[in-house]
């Protein structure tokens, strides 16, 4: 049994901080989203401290869970912002977040989104094909700015994790093949609009082991030296996100561990006068969120038995999608005791899809009525969530210590399909 620190069972009730979670289910109902404050900042830490003394620029990359009240906890604590959308950039601006600490990440910059990000100004554009270099170009020109960019090179390096999260591949749709690298960067010099900056490399995400990261590093640093001969000098290496997170049994890397291998490397290669950019998002908040939901019905069959909750795929996509484990937690069980009658059951949702299910092969002891924790819900949960099967989506909690307060409330049916209108 997998249990976020910051989720812990008192008097045999689980708790997120002081709070507990079967409250909170009574008070706002389920499906419901629950976020540990201290988490937040707990993560952060982690970041904060290895790269003390160190120049360093972390970057939340908010796809990850974009929630206002998220934002800006980490923009109180200093983070800057990895965006893929005018959306994003808006939400960042919406809390008060300095542009300047703002990296645009993403294959399919509109027109529109370039503008609002040159307005803004922000810190780069991580340009990810030479047709986006061009249109960047002209936009920047045409609004008589000069943008900052850095091109997203793609290292071909393995990160040993789902294929739907690699993304460092030749045949991964992202970046730029670091064989044709160098002439991008030479006709992005060329162009007057833009200035380069930087150098980006995001290889994937859910990576628990420190040889991937370095392995694109080096190529990396082979690149940057060679613009330099090239009269070309670059100020940032932005090395993306991707840390892992503990959902079973991982024991993925720390930021201290990445940074002290990745700063031993630029001092021998004498490039230490670069600032390193990262990009976390799940390892910032993966293990902050829960998912409550609660059992309708048990349907035992002579295949399978199942339990069927309120909660479905479309408000935890990742287990359908990317078949991945989420840990089950019974509110009211003490943590590490099953009851020796307890059945092996599938974790379903009600939509009308057979990949509706959030876990599989799960050994509960259940009563209709009892309420579930899906574990290591604070990223790609709310932000993957949708309205299928017109489910309005669940309200988000933010728990401070022994306090709360509602961060985004329920929707309500009639806002599902307030703006639609019918022919006359």
């Amino acid at each position: 049994m997998t249990v976020a620190p910051h989720f812990a069972f008192k008097n045999q009730v689980l708790h997120a901080e002081d709070v507990p979670l079967a409250a909170l289910a009574q008070e706002f109902g389920t499906p419901l989203y629950v976020y540990s404050r201290k988490a937040l900042q707990d993560a952060w830490q982690a970041y904060s401290t290895a790269a003390e003394g160190r120049n360093v620029l972390v970057c939340f990359g908010m796809k990850a869970n974009s929630n206002l009240a998220v934002l800006n906890e980490f923009r109180q604590l200093g983070s800057g912002f990895d965006i893929v959308s005018g959306g994003e950039l808006a939400r960042v601006l919406a809390v008060g977040g300095d542009p300047g600490k703002v990296v645009f990440s993403g294959v399919g910059k509109q027109e529109w989104e370039m503008q609002a990000a040159l307005q803004a100004g922000v810190k780069c554009f991580n340009v990810e094909s030479e047709a986006e270099l061009e249109r960047l170009a002209q936009v920047a020109a045409q609004m008589g700015k000069v943008a900052p960019v850095s091109l997203r090179v793609n290292p071909d390096v393995d990160a040993h994790t789902h294929p739907y999260i690699s993304t460092g591949l030749k045949e991964n749709k992202f970046g730029i093949a670091i064989e044709t690298a160098p002439e991008v960067y030479k006709r992005a010099a060329q162009l007057s609009s833009l200035n380069v900056v930087g150098v980006d490399c995001h290889i994937g995400s859910q990576i628990t082991e420190v040889d991937p990261y370095l392995d694109a590093l080096e190529k990396l640093l082979d690149l940057i030296s060679a613009l330099a001969g090239d009269g070309i000098h670059i100020k940032h290496l932005d090395l993306g996100g991707g840390i892992g997170i503990r959902y079973t049994d991982e024991t993925p890397l720390t930021p201290k561990m990445l940074l002290d291998n990745v700063f031993e490397r630029l001092q021998a290669r004498g490039l230490e006068h670069l600032q390193i950019v990262l990009e976390p998002g799940r390892s910032l908040v993966g293990n902050s969120g829960v998912l409550l939901t609660s059992v309708q019905y048990l349907k035992h069959t002579e295949a399978k038995n199942f339990a069927i909750v309120d909660a479905a795929m479309n408000d935890l996509l990742r287990p359908t999608l990317y078949d991945a484990w989420h840990s089950v937690e019974q509110v009211a069980q003490p943590a590490g005791q099953r009851p020796a009658d307890a059945k092996t059951y599938d974790v379903v949702g009600p939509i009308c899809e057979s990949g509706d299910w959030l876990a599989r092969d799960r050994q509960l002891d259940l009563r209709q009525g009892d309420l579930l924790a899906i574990m290591s819900a604070g990223a790609y949960a709310f932000t993957m969530a949708s309205q299928y099967n017109t489910r309005p989506r669940p309200a988000e909690i933010m728990v401070d210590g022994g306090s709360y307060q509602v961060v985004r409330p329920r929707e309500t049916l009639e806002s599902l399909f307030a703006d639609e209108k019918v022919l006359p």
